[in-house]
């Protein structure tokens, strides 16, 4: 199978985003598994290149252009002399951003590269650019034409996705409908299946209220919308169970016996997946036509241009790309013959081993 080409689009300039980047692709062994392609400029990966003193070369193409295998490919999405000012919120930073994404997201479109990393944006500078969306979940979602997807965090075999994503609290309610949680379950199992290899996967689905509602003494919504979604699923042959109080279930160690767990709301799965992840996760867009990571961190301004950010997240989130565009190429393989089946619990993929090798030899 050829190498994938996964572009990366380079986040907020005055942010971390470039810095990680840097010391991710600076490993020539990246090269075994992918051909990277950055969507940004030349001389603003050089200006972040001489903060983390790394040496590696890289080429520089236009859109369309065709990219040059076995190095670093830099797709110049700007001409422009660009102000950088690190750990900042500038309009600027905002504006680089979209140009950088919209560059890739492009390329995606005409299918010169297999799938996406995308490094981290600050939510302030992008309302500055006037980008109009809540992150770069929903800007995706409808540039692909799609009317939902799903936000899906993981790391080896803790898989946690969302009903509502960037909301407000006193939103979530009123955003979570029956329908909502079919969707977002029908996306879930899609996802299971094609791009990690489980041909019945099991999903537990946790409860919106303290206890789950606790039979209706705390809010309905679990009795009135939750249950009723998980029922028609499994009329439907999805093995869903639940709704799950949030707490208990994660805190007795129950999320382990699941392929992946539906929560409601962000911070509901958001902040024991971090737990558990150590910081290792990634954030995946399930239900678009293409692969989409993320690093599980933010724009760091806080440390920016210091040259201590800590590459492992953008590491994991690149090879997690690499693994999933496989395995989806894989899948449409299989299918295309009724004849080939798989019967595969996880991802077993040449990539996750390199990204293991290239660990060892940065330790």
């Amino acid at each position: 199978m050829e190498k994938p080409k996964i572009g990366i689009s380079v986040g907020d300039i005055n942010g971390i985003g470039l810095e990680v980047i840097i010391k991710t692709i600076s490993n020539s062994r990246i090269l075994n598994s992918c051909t990277p392609v950055v969507y940004g400029s030349a001389k603003v990966l050089s200006y972040h290149k001489n903060i983390t003193e790394l040496e590696f070369p890289f080429h520089q193409v236009r859109n369309g252009e065709k990219f040059q295998p076995n190095t670093v490919n830099v797709v110049n999405c700007w001409q422009e002399s660009v102000n950088i000012n690190l750990g900042q919120i500038t309009e600027e930073g905002g504006v680089y951003a979209i140009k950088s994404l919209a560059g890739a997201v492009k390329e995606l479109k005409d299918g010169q590269i297999d799938g996406l990393v995308t490094a981290p944006i600050n939510k302030e500078t992008m309302e500055l650019a006037k980008f109009g969306f809540p992150g770069h979940t929903e800007y995706l979602t409808h540039a692909f034409g799609q009317s939902e997807s799903l936000m899906f965090m993981v790391q080896d075999n803790l898989r946690v996705g969302l009903v509502t994503n960037h909301l407000p609290v006193n939103k979530v309610a009123s955003a979570i409908t029956k329908n909502q949680i079919i969707k977002k379950i029908h996306l879930m199992e899609t996802s299971l299946q094609q791009d990690f290899g489980i041909d019945k996967p099991t999903i537990a689905v946790l409860g919106l209220n303290p206890h789950a509602g606790d039979g209706g003494a705390i809010g309905n919504e679990e009795n009135d919308i939750i249950r009723p979604a998980i029922i028609e699923c499994k009329k439907n042959g999805t093995l869903v169970f639940g709704p799950f109080p949030a707490d208990g279930f994660f805190g007795s160690g129950n999320y382990a016996k699941y392929d992946a767990i539906l929560a409601m709301y962000h911070d509901q799965g958001l902040i024991p997946f971090k737990l558990l992840s150590f910081g290792g996760g990634t954030n995946f867009t399930a239900g678009l036509p293409f692969v989409r990571t993320s690093p599980d961190h933010g724009t760091a301004f806080e440390i920016a241009g210091k040259n201590v950010a800590d590459p492992s997240s953008f590491r994991t989130a690149l090879f997690t790309c690499i693994d999933l565009v496989r395995s989806r190429q894989q899948f449409k393989l299989d299918h295309a013959n009724p004849l080939v089946r798989r019967h595969k619990a996880s991802i077993q993929n040449p990539a996750s081993n390199e990204e293991e090798e290239i660990i060892e030899d940065l330790d």
